[in-house]
């Protein structure tokens, strides 16, 4: 989880009152936050000083007396929860932990637009690599070093955390006093020659080509080294421009020099790329929300037009109130309490979430822009539990006695297990995602585009969907063992996962069993022999009306004439016989196979 560290003093002060370790580690308890460790920064030095020195545990005199220059003032590191995307910074864990202690109410953040709106104009082109952009304006900041490195330190926690190193969202800051605001800027993805422009930290223009090279190769830029390769191998790369032609930013790797934000500025440009819009509006949230107390009105931000090619546009940052609804039963059931629905709308207050008695039994809640994490009912059951304290739950046992099993279909899965080694297979463990080709065109289906759960996003062309059959992955696993001898038999007792339009989700995990046997000959006596021994150790009797049948199959896969179905109450479970020789060849396998796989839950 996260790491915010903040200076004690700084700490106290903004608290109004001073805590000895053990009570600040206390408060920490209370809020649901953990104290990972007190330090200073000369101590953090002498630790990195000794890492490099060896392990003798003792610095020379000289080393020593550098470490003087450090300060010794005591520095709290506390971890976050990884959803608690306010709480990255002084400013956020500062204002959460007054509002806890009653010591102020949460702000209302509110918009105040000028006449005449900024706008961003995006161009088609954006769509090939980063296609979303959102953007905000903090008026009148007071800046100093305290409130600049709490700005850069808040960027460098979200792009590692919710931003997923850059790849999702990539946050610009940049001051506006040195951007020509006469007319849009404009978010465009262009050719990497085509870009140039001074970036941060350097004095030459460079194109974007030669910056990549740089990144890549130059020791005194390894910290933005991993982030070259999300958009090096694109024929097109993202940037934004002012009026002038000024480059704001080439995200997500650099911005420019000529908009870097010093303790000078006091109009702040934010801007925010990504390939997911829901997450680029809770990272400028996030930003806006965290450092517009700095502002000249505090908790004020100014919103940007952004105008899309297709015509349409948003005004960002959207920071309305998002209003859920809990029931007091629902709390006090889950908590384990019996709060009235009075206390319970005083506790969510203290959790910065505006609560409101709407009948007897029920409470609306609006989750302020903060607060991104507040998804369900369960999510505000949880906060009252937090402020109502869980040292201050009472200890009861159960009212009621219960003995607990094994799930059913585990249980026979297991079976299923000991049954398929002691028939001499062995197991084989492959990885639920795979390529639409191990789906579909190497197993000689076509894909309808109604049965595998595909993602959006793939980061590899190895995980591009879910498997539909555990069959791929044992032929992938053949593939790659065929070196040990023949024959070779393997299983899989496992999940896969299919479309399903009438479930919540739109899909459902079905548990499959599966075997395969590889030799010189196809084994198909082997797999038909192990059909009938499953069969007879879950005592299903072959018969066609109460237990197993078989019948002819026609399935792409499969050898013609060389497969058949499994009938478990006149209902196609499962189908075994040779794999298709194009099968094979597709998996690299020169020798025939015979596979069986079937549903396990129909013999529940």
């Amino acid at each position: 989880m996260p790491v915010v560290s903040i200076k004690s003093e700084r700490l106290f002060k903004k608290l109004g009152k001073s805590y000895t370790e053990d009570q600040f580690q206390d408060l920490c308890f209370q809020f649901g936050i953990e104290l990972d460790e007190v330090t200073s920064e000369r101590r953090i030095k002498m630790k990195e000083r000794l890492s490099v020195g060896g392990s003798s545990g003792k610095l020379d005199k000289q080393t020593l007396k550098e470490l003087e220059k450090y300060s010794d003032e005591e520095i709290f590191k506390i971890e976050i929860p990884a959803n608690r995307y306010d709480l990255l910074c002084e400013e956020g864990i500062v204002r959460a932990l007054r509002i806890f202690l009653q010591l102020e109410k949460t702000p209302t953040f509110a918009v105040r637009n000028p006449s005449k709106l900024l706008v961003m104009n995006v161009e088609a082109e954006t769509k090939q690599i980063r296609p979303f952009v959102v953007c905000a304006v903090l008026r009148g900041v007071k800046m100093d070093q305290a409130v600049y490195d709490s700005l850069i330190d808040l960027q460098d926690k979200l792009h590692q955390n919710i931003c997923r190193k850059r790849t999702l969202v990539a946050i610009g800051t940049h001051d506006l006093s040195t951007l020509d605001i006469s007319a849009p800027f404009t978010y465009k993805a262009q050719a990497p020659k085509d870009i140039a422009f001074v970036a941060l930290t350097q004095t030459e223009k460079k194109n974007a080509v030669e910056l990549m090279n740089l990144y890549e190769t130059n020791e005194r830029y390894k910290h933005l080294k991993p982030f070259v390769p999300i958009i090096k191998d694109s024929p097109v790369y993202p940037v934004i421009y002012d009026n002038k032609g000024v480059v704001l930013s080439l995200p997500p790797i650099i911005n420019g020099e000529h908009s870097k934000i010093t303790l000078d500025t006091r109009d702040i440009f934010i801007e925010c790329t990504g390939t997911d819009r829901t997450k680029a509006m809770i990272v400028l949230n996030t930003m806006v929300t965290m450092f517009s107390e700095h502002c000249e009105h505090p908790f004020t931000v100014e919103q940007v037009k952004v105008v899309y090619p297709d015509g349409h546009s948003e005004l960002t940052p959207d920071l309305g109130l998002p209003e859920f609804e809990c029931s007091v039963d629902f709390v006090n059931n889950q908590v384990g309490v019996n709060l009235d629905i009075d206390t319970i709308c005083e506790l969510l207050e203290k959790m910065q979430l505006h609560a409101l008695k709407k009948g007897n039994n029920s409470i609306s809640v609006k989750a302020p822009p903060t607060r991104s994490d507040i998804l369900h009912a369960c999510d505000i059951m949880e906060d009252v539990a937090i402020a109502y304290g869980y040292n201050n739950l009472v200890k009861t046992n159960p009212k009621s006695s219960t003995v607990g099993r094994q799930n059913p279909l585990n249980q026979l899965t297991d079976h299923l297990r000991l049954e398929f080694a002691m028939a001499g297979f062995t197991e084989a463990l492959t990885l639920i995602l795979c390529s639409d080709k191990e789906n579909f065109e190497q197993m000689n289906k076509k894909d309808d585009g109604k049965t595998a759960v595909t993602i959006s996003n793939p980061k590899t062309f190895e995980f591009q969907a879910c498997r539909i059959s555990l069959i791929p992955g044992l032929l992938k696993t053949l593939q790659q063992n065929l070196k040990t001898g023949l024959p070779i038999q393997l299983f899989e007792v496992n999940d896969v996962v299919l479309v399903d339009e009438t479930t919540d989700v739109g899909a459902r995990n079905i548990r499959k069993a599966a075997a395969l046997f590889c030799s010189t000959t196809s084994g198909f006596e082997i797999i038909h022999g192990l059909v009938d021994r499953l069969m007879e150790v879950m005592a299903i009797p072959f018969d066609a009306n109460e237990g197993y049948s078989i019948e002819a199959s026609n399935d792409e896969s499969y050898f013609p004439g060389r497969q058949a179905n499994i009938l478990f109450g006149g209902k196609k479970v499962g189908t075994f016989g040779i794999i298709h020789p194009d099968v094979m060849q597709a998996f690299g396998v020169k020798y025939p196979c015979s596979v069986l796989e079937f549903d396990v839950e129909p013999f529940l």
